[in-house]
């Protein structure tokens, strides 16, 4: 018998809630809460062939890492012995930062919550073997409409809101970054759901994007984009904390790579409504 697609795993959490929205005409889905989840009985996780977490233990996010925190351990055991696969989503966080990183690449964790997730690979890795895909995703730009979302923790786009919301000068410095759109990383899904992957990959833009070029998209519309001033100081040691991510092995696994022009047009198309 034919296979569902995917379970999707946090209903209030912001990349979980989009990417249903995105494929649930497209695509045979289940969204619940983490609690609803563990509950399932084997039978019915059988019938899909991809499970992913979006929910986030906030305790394993602030915290030195803890089994009993770990929702991505729990569902792991849980489906250990059913043939779906387990989508991880991880952070371009886990490695150093520097441009054109591959998914070899020495993982040098920069804070608690991405050394939380290097210990977390490794145990769903031991755990689940081929049964696993683990995703190490660059910023993720996009409005949560969930009203109801919980935020453990602020993304480049939700610090953004705050300096605009504040109406406060800021100083930034000409780093680069790698993004993503909420509607690319969904249509990723899209394609990654028509496969049966495993093993680990990159998910970005897989571009150097300087900070002014995506502020000043953003700032399309903001009457007070004069409160954004820029400091040019590519060559100091301020340019130690850019990265881009390498997504050339996911692909030409999928055959989609996300565009920086489409990257642009999302960030125009948010200004017009945020400003």
């Amino acid at each position: 018998m034919k296979k569902r697609n995917l379970i999707v795993i946090g209903k209030k959490s912001f990349i979980g809630s989009n990417i249903y929205n995105f494929l649930k005409k497209k695509k045979k889905l289940l969204i619940l809460s983490y609690k609803d989840f563990m509950k399932l009985p084997d039978n019915i996780i059988s019938k899909y062939d991809y499970v992913c977490n979006c929910s986030v233990n906030k305790r394993n996010v602030k915290n030195n890492y803890k089994k009993k925190f770990d929702f991505d351990l729990k569902i792991a055991e849980k489906i250990r012995k059913i043939d779906t696969i387990f989508i991880f989503l991880s952070s371009r966080k886990v490695y150093k930062p520097q441009k054109n990183i591959y998914e070899n690449n020495k993982l040098q964790p920069i804070d608690i919550d991405s050394k939380n997730k290097v210990i977390s690979e490794n145990l769903l890795k031991k755990k689940l073997k081929s049964k696993l895909l683990i995703l190490r995703i660059s910023n993720v730009i996009g409005l949560k409409k969930n009203k109801n979302y919980r935020q453990i923790h602020k993304t480049f786009f939700d610090n953004y809101l705050d300096i605009v919301k504040k109406n406060k000068k800021i100083k930034f410095y000409d780093q680069f970054k790698d993004f993503i759109t909420i509607d690319q990383l969904s249509k990723i899904f899209f394609f990654i759901l028509k496969k049966k992957l495993h093993g680990v990959y990159n998910v970005s833009i897989g571009q150097k994007i300087y900070i002014k070029e995506i502020l000043d998209w953003l700032n399309d519309r903001n009457k007070n984009k004069k409160n954004f001033i820029y400091l040019d100081k590519k060559n100091s040691i301020f340019n130690k904390n850019s990265f881009s991510l390498n997504n050339s092995k996911l692909s030409k696994k999928i055959n989609y790579k996300p565009k920086k022009i489409e990257l642009k047009k999302f960030c125009l198309k948010l200004s017009r409504i945020i400003h």
